[in-house]
């Protein structure tokens, strides 16, 4: 992408570190301040749609969806205004915030975009082969892996068999603590380029779930959880019946992270876009860790829908 038209720079662009997916730059120019995501082109997860994502970030901020404003995008790089913010920290949110991002989702979902439907890709099923993959490759995560691999293929049938009630809406899908700031303590969105149709039910229960704990599960404030509903609903939404898909969502997000990272940690050297190799190392620990214990916990997880 030409950057030249966001104007001449006055300095040169500053690496932001942390992304899980891609690289993101700020660019400081005569005309503002600019995030420049430049995209993982290489071995991404799915099929980026630039312009359909573009499309459905322009007519959420004209809705006045609180977000970076989306200045231009192709296949490989995404511009948006820079936007000044308090991170919004791995830990239970307040209930006014949350209540705010039910809001923001049932604005969101009432826009309306034409978007295509896409075939998901099923879901894999090789992690007997990454473990004997990841022990010939001397992985430092290699035996925590070997150990679970039957608890992985049990979560890989569960996100692979379990209904989705629908409806299916066209939405964000990945509003999680580190996709948000608060600016004067309300969210402002961001990351939007997973946006896609999803359903409901595994929208609400991932954002909700997200914003109402901390790095693990200990310390899930139903409170919160129960504040994004009741702020969804006060917009105008309609929450679907409860059951284990409020969940698969996130338990499946989180599982084909893990395993792309596992590929990424197996080609053993440091790709050109994405997360650095260390980062991907980190994910994958993470994901060996806490998915089992996400996954134990579901019973625990839908008696939250029970109290609403």
């Amino acid at each position: 992408m030409d950057l030249s038209r966001l104007g001449t720079p006055i300095g040169p662009r500053v690496r932001v570190h942390g992304g899980f997916a891609n690289r993101m730059y700020r660019l400081d120019t005569d005309r503002g301040s600019f995030a420049v995501k430049e995209l993982n082109v290489l071995d991404r997860r799915s099929v980026y749609r630039a312009g359909d994502v573009f499309r459905f970030e322009r007519a959420a901020f004209a809705a006045g969806i609180p977000m970076p404003e989306p200045i231009a995008a192709d296949g490989h790089t995404l511009v948006h205004r820079w936007v000044e913010g308090d991170k919004v920290p791995e830990e239970p949110v307040s209930p006014a915030y949350a209540c705010e991002i039910g809001e923001i989702l049932a604005r969101i979902h009432a826009l309306d975009v034409a978007w295509t439907p896409t075939t998901e890709e099923p879901v894999s099923r090789d992690w007997p082969e990454l473990a004997e993959r990841s022990r010939a490759t001397g992985q430092p995560w290699a035996g925590e892996l070997a150990s679970r691999v039957e608890t992985f293929l049990a979560i890989a049938r569960f996100v692979g068999t379990c209904e989705r009630p629908g409806p299916v809406v066209l939405t964000h899908r990945d509003i999680q603590p580190w996709n948000l700031l608060a600016r004067a303590g309300r969210p402002v969105v961001l990351d939007w380029e997973l946006s896609g149709l999803l359903d409901l039910s595994g929208e609400l229960g991932s954002t909700a779930l997200s914003l109402a704990k901390g790095p693990g599960f200990d310390d899930i404030e139903p409170a919160v959880f129960r504040s994004v509903l009741d702020g969804y609903v006060a917009a105008g939404g309609k929450l679907p019946p409860p059951g284990p898909s409020w969940f698969v969502f996130m338990v499946g997000g989180w599982l084909g992270h893990t395993r792309w990272n596992i590929l990424r940690c197996l080609a053993g050297v440091e790709a050109g876009t994405g997360p650095d190799l260390a980062l991907s190392h980190e994910s994958v620990r993470n994901g060996l860790r806490g998915l089992p214990d996400l996954f134990g916990r579901l019973p625990a997880l839908e008696a939250l829908l029970d109290r609403r």
